[in-house]
């Protein structure tokens, strides 16, 4: 076992070439078997495997697949899985062409199945060699807020098999020596959001004891981990542009949002239509729910919705949604999860309050809510709210704002229309992910109270 140690990215390299390897097999037995009047010629063989093997190498990497340890190990075979279909895909448009005829989909069905069965076992086998090789390290928590570090505790501790979290120290009851002390007795360490001067210190520490540290940024640290760096005769220094998108940058990003909106409500006016039906053969309540939300430089705007709840649901003051919330109507409960209620939006995207892709716009009493907690949080407003964004991806729908925060700030920073298109593409991943719409605990509404009707009259 200590010889495998020592190999143990080569094997994991190993495994991931054979994910595409068993995948391709099962492409290529149909192929052959089944659309054998589109071989041409020996040469096209190795065309149509080179492609494939290339298109399911990079939509695994864009979707996950090889994350192996890293994502948990149902995403994995699902991203496997996911990659798979939009391959299948092509390549199905691909093998038309060879064979100048649309081609039956019967032994594709077939094949795709037998890639299903491939990903799960792949995804299974690849999980336990992983964690055979990488055992989870012994691991010191350092907090400062008691329920803060509980918290981050408790997530990290749902993955059992990468963090063994044993043990959590409080800044504020222990001295710097004593937690020194005890980062000796671990492998990694987690710092949490602590003072910058003891965080600072406490990094070094793990740094000249080679410990693996694992540190909760602050929005600060975002801004300058995406900064450049430049030298000034002997002195290195870190530049942070802060200046935002480009001229150009702006205007190919508001062209993709005019040509994907008009695209985006020609293919789903069906669906749209069945679904505004649906509403008003329910209650007879309005269609559209419409909500003040905040986007670029504060401007508030009517963001457009699907209604999924019953009429005056916020009779009661505003509420984030919960989970099992009583006010979500059946046709609600349908549309919500795939985000269909989401789709008027792209009426939105095309007057240009939102952009396709940016920091989700919030409503207006949760900015000021959020921002009188997290003065960063207006940073987020350098750009245009979007339909779909970073944190809606990699977060969930009861992501605390902090870390909503901190993901939006890390899209600004690193924008790109390469970017965007990623997170297009990977935004099809979450829409069948139950729990990125998680809704939030009820604890999360307490502090709000109801109107008061007198003085409202």
């Amino acid at each position: 076992m200590k010889l495998l140690m020592k190999f143990r990215k080569t094997i994991m390299f190993i495994i991931k070439v054979s994910f595409v390897a068993a995948m391709a097999l099962g492409f290529i037995n149909v192929w052959l078997n089944g659309y054998d009047y589109a071989v041409n010629s020996p040469g096209s063989i190795y065309i149509v495997l080179l492609s494939y093997i290339i298109l399911l190498s990079l939509f695994a990497e864009l979707y996950g697949a090889f994350k192996i340890g890293v994502n948990r190990l149902h995403e994995v075979a699902y991203s496997l899985c996911l990659a798979s279909v939009f391959t299948n895909i092509i390549m199905y448009f691909e093998l038309c062409l060879l064979a100048r005829q649309l081609i039956s989909l019967a032994p594709y069905i077939l094949g795709f199945a037998y890639q299903i069965a491939t990903a799960i076992v792949c995804s299974m086998c690849a999980n336990t060699i992983y964690f055979r090789l990488y055992p989870a390290r012994k691991m010191l928590a350092i907090f400062a807020d008691d329920e803060e570090g509980t918290a981050i505790i408790r997530k990290v501790s749902r993955i059992p098999d990468r963090f063994n979290i044993e043990r959590g120290a409080s800044i504020n009851r222990c001295s710097i020596e004593e937690i020194k002390a005890l980062i000796d007795k671990y492998e990694a360490v987690l710092l949490c959001d602590i003072d910058k001067t003891i965080k600072t210190e406490l990094l070094r520490y793990c740094y000249a004891k080679q410990k693996r540290t694992y540190v909760l940024p602050s929005s600060a640290d975002v801004i300058i981990r995406n900064s450049e760096q430049i030298q000034i005769f002997d002195t290195p220094i870190m530049m942070c542009k802060n200046r935002g998108l480009r001229l150009e940058q702006e205007f190919i990003k508001r062209a993709v949002d005019i040509f994907v909106a008009v695209v985006g409500i020609i293919i789903t006016s069906p669906i749209m239509l069945t679904v505004a039906l649906a509403i008003k053969l329910y209650d007879k309540g309005p269609v559209f729910f419409k909500q003040n939300r905040v986007t670029q430089n504060g401007k508030i705007f009517n963001v457009l919705k699907f209604r999924s709840m019953i009429v005056d649901a916020d009779k009661d003051g505003a509420k984030k949604a919960e989970n099992d919330d009583d006010r979500i109507t059946p046709v609600g409960k349908i549309i919500r999860p795939f985000r269909i209620d989401e789709l008027p939006q792209f009426f939105n995207i095309l007057f240009g309050d939102m952009s396709l892709v940016g920091p989700r716009p919030e409503r207006v009493e949760n900015v000021y809510e959020y921002t009188e907690k997290y003065p960063d949080f207006n940073l987020r407003h350098r750009v245009k709210g979007g339909l779909t964004g970073y944190a809606q991806i990699y977060g969930k729908y009861n992501t605390s704002p902090e870390d909503k925060l901190k993901m939006d700030l890390i899209y600004i920073e690193q924008y790109s229309i390469f970017l965007d298109f990623k997170l297009i593409l990977m935004t099809i991943k979450i829409l069948f992910m139950k729990e990125s719409t998680e809704g939030f605990d009820a604890k999360a509404n307490a502090h709000l109270k109801a109107p008061n009707r007198k003085e409202e009259q």
